[in-house]
């Protein structure tokens, strides 16, 4: 069940990434034993956490080519359409090198250049995500960097899924490492026999990841240290209750610590979204991970009116925002704080995160303050 809190009680509950000193120690630990022992101790490791024995690091041509003749036609022509999608999206956010003429004859001005060699990191564990590869690489690619290296966690059966193997195809990347965790983040921060290091490295992971990005900063670039999933419904009267519990539960299956509000002014549809959500979470695959997720960081808060509600959601400054209210662009200047926003009750998250072109890589723990998509 969603609970219903205050404006203060919900201020106070959202997630974050944590500092904890064990897993902080672990990771200095690995670190440090990539940068001594590079290779052997990606095989080790990969055997010790993924429990499989490789032989090599590299994927193979034919891996490639088996992934091709494994993946449904219907997934290619999707992950097709979504990087036509990504790409012109994100050709519209590239910057221009500059240059100005003072009357006194100087000039001055910017060069706006590419990074020489990036890594990406694209997770494993309960789903595999091939948006994650076209999210982190088509950015670069527009941005004109020569070189892209991926890691991701192998299988028990020591291969990859074949549509994030795909999805590395379609973009050209043929650089593609079967390693993970916060071992592969070491890796490419300070090279290996194998792999080169890096200038910046992106993608999501788990906490042992993040913290592992949160250490190689300095060495390297990082896009950001994410933390779990978040999304907040800004709803009237005149919204459509079962969407929103869709949306709700789209975002809390991801993650136990997911973070799913809802913020409206209505008591009814607070009410009516309650309901849905229990209807439909018996539905769900992975309802045990949603159910997780809704009592942890679950909530519903009512507010006063429009303003208040929309103070509320600047506060959470949330990754993904969804506003489903009457004349939503008359409001829409109102909000300060968001990853992405999403408009409409036709306007789910998972289109942004799968398809449509915006990025899905975004700042999490209220740091939309301060921060935007890659």
């Amino acid at each position: 069940m969603l609970k219903m809190v205050t404006r203060s009680e919900l201020t106070c509950t959202q997630p974050a990434v944590s500092d904890n000193q064990e897993r902080r120690e672990t990771i200095l630990n690995i670190i440090e034993e990539v940068r001594r022992d590079g290779d052997a101790a990606l095989f080790r490791m990969t055997e010790k956490f993924d429990k499989v024995k490789l032989a090599q690091l590299l994927v193979q041509d034919e891996e490639i080519a088996e992934a091709y003749g494994s993946i449904d036609p219907e997934v290619l022509e999707a992950v097709r359409d979504a990087i036509r999608n990504i790409r012109d999206y994100h050709q519209r956010q590239v910057r221009q090198s500059w240059l100005t003429t003072q009357e006194s004859g100087t000039i001055l001005g910017q060069l706006v250049l590419p990074l020489d060699r990036v890594g990406l990191y694209v997770p494993g564990g309960t789903a595999a995500y091939p948006t994650s590869v076209l999210m982190n690489a088509i950015p670069a690619l527009v941005a004109g960097v020569k070189e892209i290296a991926m890691t991701t966690p192998p299988g028990k059966d020591g291969r990859l899924n074949p549509a994030v193997l795909v999805a590395a195809a379609e973009l050209g990347i043929r650089e593609i490492y079967k390693v993970g965790g916060a071992q592969a983040i070491a890796a490419l921060a300070y090279g290996t026999e194998t792999i080169r290091k890096v200038d910046k490295i992106t993608g999501p992971g788990n906490a042992f990841v993040a913290t592992a990005k949160r250490e190689v900063f300095g060495q390297v670039a990082i896009d950001m240290i994410a933390g779990p999933s978040e999304v907040v419904i800004l709803a009237d009267g005149t919204a459509n209750a079962a969407y929103i519990a869709a949306d709700l539960l789209a975002q809390a299956e991801h993650d136990p610590l997911a973070f799913v509000i809802l913020v409206t002014t209505s008591r009814e549809l607070a009410e009516e979204v309650q309901k849905q959500v229990e209807q439909q979470l018996e539905g769900l695959d992975r309802r045990g991970i949603a159910s997780q997720a809704l009592e942890n960081f679950g909530a519903i808060c009512v507010a006063a009116d429009l303003d208040e509600a929309i103070d509320i959601v600047n506060e959470m400054a949330t990754e993904h925002l969804e506003i489903q209210i009457q004349d939503p662009f008359a409001h829409l200047g109102k909000i300060r704080h968001a990853g992405a926003i999403f408009i409409g009750d036709d306007s789910p998250v998972a289109i942004g995160d799968y398809f449509v072109g915006t990025n899905h890589v975004l700042p999490t723990g209220r740091t939309a303050r301060f921060s935007s998509g890659l």
